[in-house]
């Protein structure tokens, strides 16, 4: 006699939580993503944030088609993308209103907001621009916004800052820095250190006392200035 079929179905371990192929496809859906997430952080930390998608989706491994099912639109993909640099500059300011020094906080959170901005172009984006699939991205910059004033406000208090200081002040640095995105990462990363010293001496109250030395002079020449960015703005394109 043959043997017959079972018509029962197959048994599940307890806490199985569904058919294996069910969970594997989870699995793989899950992995899939956290694949292009991390190929686009590379993609738009070399090329910026107008780095085409096809680009994202060939670093990943996987089709454009699948890129696009996941995330729908660009911004989307650079908001998911950057969501740890943007949790990491907020527990940054967190860190700096905790510092019972408040010049010493300040000057820590710059320096590590300009790290980031010299390092990865996408975040420059991220930072100064505005992407409507980030929710409640209009409230988190108002606390950040409302956490640096009262950051500055007890710097000046302290006698650690000029009066006429501003917050806006701030957004010109970030401003400066951001043009050394497109250096070699050394030298992009000796620059930040050696700008932001200058212009920290520069915020403090007047007399000024014996400033604190310059870090070393990057490696940079106004040719290179003006031939880097250049080189890089093609490498983009060629992408």
């Amino acid at each position: 006699m043959p043997d017959q079929t079972s018509h029962k179905p197959p048994e599940h371990t307890a806490g199985g939580g569904g058919p294996p192929a069910d969970r594997d496809l989870r699995a793989d859906a899950r992995r899939n993503r956290e694949r292009v997430l991390e190929a686009a952080r590379e993609t738009f930390a070399a090329q910026g944030v107008d780095a085409p998608m096809s680009a994202v989706a060939r670093r990943a491994g996987v089709g454009v088609a699948t890129l696009y099912r996941r995330f729908p639109t660009r911004s989307a993909l650079v908001t998911a993308a950057f969501t740890e640099q943007l949790s990491l500059c907020a527990s940054a300011l967190d860190e700096a209103l905790a510092d019972p020094d408040p010049g010493h906080g300040l000057y820590t959170l710059l320096e590590k907001v300009c790290t980031t901005l010299v390092t990865d172009r996408g975040f420059e984006t991220v930072l100064m621009a505005r992407f409507p699939e980030a929710l409640d991205y209009d409230k988190e910059r108002a606390c950040a916004e409302e956490g640096l004033a009262r950051l500055v406000r007890r710097a000046r208090e302290a006698g650690q800052l000029r009066e006429d200081f501003d917050p806006a002040d701030i957004a010109l640095l970030l401003l400066a820095v951001t043009g050394l995105a497109g250096q070699p990462r050394e030298t992009a990363l000796a620059a930040s250190r050696r700008l932001l010293t200058y212009l920290f001496q520069a915020f403090r109250p007047p007399p000024p006392g014996r400033p604190a030395p310059l870090p070393p002079a990057p490696p940079m020449s106004l040719g290179e200035v003006h031939r880097r960015p250049l080189s890089v703005r093609a490498a983009a394109v060629r992408a």
